[in-house]
């Protein structure tokens, strides 16, 4: 059945809601990178040892551990702004602070003392995503979270390109103190978006005590009759989809193409294209839903890694890579737009900041395991049997879906429900 829309697509695409999911996604891609690219190039030019550029990879656990404080933002709420407002704003000023405090440091003379200011803006900025992500699901009705993750993630992507790409060119011509100043101010958007913007409803029964705020998002959930199966799911859908770009460079390498030809048609088409397909994704969420969204699009990225193996077999040609890899990055990334739309549908407003945040550690496991043994396979069985390989070990995610989104059983959020 399909989900019945109160307002026509294009007031809905340009509505302040999806505005705001824009604003949010480019103040958390923002800082992710200041931390890991920016900061390497900057030891890196001060003459830090590699082994400790390698190490200060350490201060992205906050990224992966953000559940364990998730429960603070579920039962407390600060005396100003409201119960997401207000955390936002705490941990965004936060982050200006530690942004700029990093930019401060000394990495030839205090390499420890980088990596404590690093560490503050991984932990705020982690924090950041877990209050946004609570406040999406909250503030947007079910048939728009489609869209509004697609806006969110694109806005992450371009605050991501941001941090880098502008920051790495800005060093070239100013201090990285200087940078690091710009990229804090670069976030007074999102602090603006936070202050105008509506603060949701705080839904009946939220928690009460911190032991209700731990052990009742984690009842709730497993109370679900497909609970493990969900699970399943999100280790599973973009398996083979990870797997694949896990090893793409060395692939493209393999086959002739010169680092230019590779840098000029995967970021020039690669970006442009995921974007495309993000935002293409979510209004096509609007009309199919999050169910059969998940089964065209799933179907689309396991084709996408297929036409790698193709390419492996035709070997170098400018053409096909420019066609492989837009066709890659849009499916790719309407897959990425269903994906997170289906885990914020499936988290109990009473808890989301609990169950989401342990739903996207989760959904980062496959990336580092799955992609570990990817160039051994690759050496193993060769470019084109890999690439087949992946697109075959993506088909048992999609199965899962018949336990708990069927084609034809409507939208996989269906009102606010608490089971499914």
């Amino acid at each position: 059945m399909e989900i019945k829309r109160k307002e026509p697509i294009l007031k809905v695409i340009f509505s302040g809601r999806m505005l705001v999911a824009l604003m949010m996604g480019f103040s958390c891609g923002l800082p992710l990178l200041l931390t890991v690219s920016l900061l390497q190039a900057w030891m890196k030019q001060e003459g830090v040892d590699l082994t400790v550029i390698g190490l200060m990879a350490l201060v992205g656990l906050p990224y992966t551990l953000k559940f364990l404080w998730a429960p603070l933002v579920d039962r407390f709420t600060p005396p100003f702004l409201g119960r997401r407002r207000g955390w936002l704003l705490v941990a965004q000023l936060a982050l200006i602070a530690s942004i700029a405090g990093l930019g401060f440091t000394d990495p030839a003379k205090s390499p420890w003392m980088v990596a404590f200011a690093a560490l503050m803006v991984t932990f705020f900025s982690a924090s950041q995503d877990i209050i946004v992500d609570a406040y999406r699901r909250e503030d947007l009705p079910d048939e728009e979270l489609g869209l509004g993750s697609s806006l969110y993630i694109n806005g992450y992507r371009v605050g991501m390109l941001l941090a880098s790409g502008g920051g790495l060119i800005l060093a070239d011509h100013i201090s990285f103190l200087a940078v690091y100043l710009i990229m804090a101010a670069c976030m007074l958007p999102g602090v603006l978006t936070t202050m105008l913007a509506r603060e949701p409803v705080v839904p009946v029964g939220t928690p009460r005590t911190l032991k209700e705020a731990v052990i009742d998002p984690l009842a709730d959930y497993f109370a679900r009759q497909e609970a493990i199966w969900m699970l399943a799911f999100i280790l599973f859908y973009k398996i083979g989809d990870t797997m694949a770009a896990a090893m793409t460079i060395p692939f493209y390498l393999d086959l002739g193409f010169s680092k230019t030809e590779i840098g000029a048609v995967v970021k020039l088409f690669g970006f442009w294209a995921t974007m495309g397909g993000t935002l293409l994704g979510g209004v096509l969420m609007l009309r199919m839903g999050i169910n059969r969204s998940l089964w065209v699009f799933g179907f689309l990225q396991g084709v996408s890694t297929a036409c790698f193996a193709l390419l492996a077999r035709v070997g170098y040609n400018i053409p096909l890579l420019s066609g492989v890899i837009s066709f890659e990055n849009v499916s790719s990334g309407m897959g990425t737009a269903a994906f997170v739309a289906f885990m914020a549908s499936i988290t109990n407003k009473k808890f989301t900041a609990t169950q989401y945040a342990l739903l996207t550690s989760l959904m980062g496991v496959p990336r580092v395991v799955a992609s570990a043994p990817t160039g051994f396979l690759a050496k193993q069985i060769g470019w084109e049997g890999f690439f087949i390989f992946c697109t075959l070990v993506a088909i048992p995610g999609m199965m899962l879906l018949t336990k708990f989104a069927p084609w034809g059983g409507g939208s996989a959020i269906k009102g606010d429900r608490t089971h499914l």
